[in-house]
């Protein structure tokens, strides 16, 4: 093996450079992973385009990964030189305990507070190997739907805080591609209505495979508040999940949502001004505002098997792959919001497609 790799890293905001660097030397508690993939996420693009206080430069970023362990040091049982695993961002740390009945909230992360995946090669730490998103994933799985554990781990998390479940309805603002992982599962747990909402008419066409049966809204066309009332008779749904990156779809989740149901404000904002909205409607609704961000192991562990299983079409996401000296290409194509999910091959002679 040779004693350097490639690698992206971030040297500040808008610097993004791909560069030799040493293959990390696994010590004890520690694993090297060879990278097979590792896609691109919206929280990239935002790092990129504004930075992030948790951040020190240069960083190794990417955070959506699926490869094959090839080094264990001393001491390691979560994993073994072979394994095929998939590798999430947040790593737990200890907060409080009274807290919804958990123990952890988001501590640190890969391609944040310390190397992740856009590179030939990333170092497993001890506490991600004991603490952190590291699953398994089946033979039937390839590595590029593998990585997308990590997205859809994140809306397992945001309907699960949601309390959502068989029989509810919902409304998702938003299709990209964690607002089409909404769909589905939303689906699979039986939703008894799902409402997909949209501006771009070619974004709402795209999503219409994932939940076929769903109320499909262009914002262009009608009002999405309007139109989610009048179909539920003035109830408004039980559950809305904007994961849109737009200050109006918070507002409008909060219009729609009904009595005692749940907003989960998912899309986070930059570039947007403050959210404006009268405390009135909350009160008299009795609703649920909140927000999530990240997962815990437990949703990524959940998300590898949907995606196994086929709750989740994971080959459905992946629009073009790039190898890794065309980090620059991947970024521009996820920024350009035609289609899903752009997937970075790190290892050489990976070719786009």
């Amino acid at each position: 093996m040779s004693e350097t790799m490639r690698a992206v890293f971030m040297d500040g905001v808008e610097r993004i450079e791909v560069r030799d660097a040493p293959i990390p030397k696994p010590g004890p508690g520690e694993a090297l992973l060879k990278v097979h993939a590792c896609s691109v996420c919206g929280s990239d693009i935002k790092i990129y385009r504004y930075g992030n206080a948790r951040l020190t430069y240069p960083v190794i970023v990417g955070h959506e990964i699926a490869g094959e362990v090839v080094a264990v040091g001393d001491g390691v049982e979560a994993v073994s030189r072979g394994d095929r695993v998939a590798v999430g961002a947040d790593v737990p740390g200890v907060w409080n305990t009274n807290v919804r009945d958990k123990d952890s909230y988001i501590d640190y992360a890969s391609g944040h507070e310390f190397d992740g995946g856009f590179a030939e090669f990333m170092l497993l730490n001890q506490r991600m190997l004991e603490f952190g998103p590291v699953s398994h994933i089946p033979d039937s799985l390839e590595y590029d739907q593998a990585a997308l554990a990590e997205p859809l781990a994140c809306v397992i998390k945001g309907l699960d805080f949601g309390n959502f479940g068989r029989g509810k309805s919902i409304a998702v603002i938003g299709l990209g591609p964690l607002g089409c992982m909404t769909l589905e599962l939303a689906k699979g747990y039986g939703a008894s209505q799902i409402f997909a909402i949209q501006r771009s008419r070619a974004r709402l066409d795209a999503a219409r495979d994932f939940a076929p049966n769903a109320h499909f809204i262009c914002t262009l066309d009608e009002d999405p508040v309007e139109a989610v009332l009048n179909a539920t008779g003035g109830r408004g749904v039980d559950m809305v999940m904007t994961t849109s990156g737009n200050v109006v779809a918070h507002r409008q989740a909060i219009e729609m949502v009904g009595h005692l149901g749940y907003v989960n404000l998912f899309g986070g904002l930059r570039g947007e001004p403050n959210l404006e909205i009268d405390s009135n409607i909350i009160h008299y609704k009795e609703c649920f505002v909140m927000g999530t961000h990240g997962s815990d192991p437990a949703h990524h562990k959940e998300a590898v098997r949907f995606l196994a299983t086929g709750v989740v079409h994971g080959e459905r996401y992946i629009s073009k792959t790039f190898g890794i000296e065309s980090i620059a290409e991947a970024y521009a194509f996820h920024e350009g919001h035609t289609a899903f999910k752009a997937v970075v091959h790190p290892q050489p002679g990976s070719a786009s497609s």
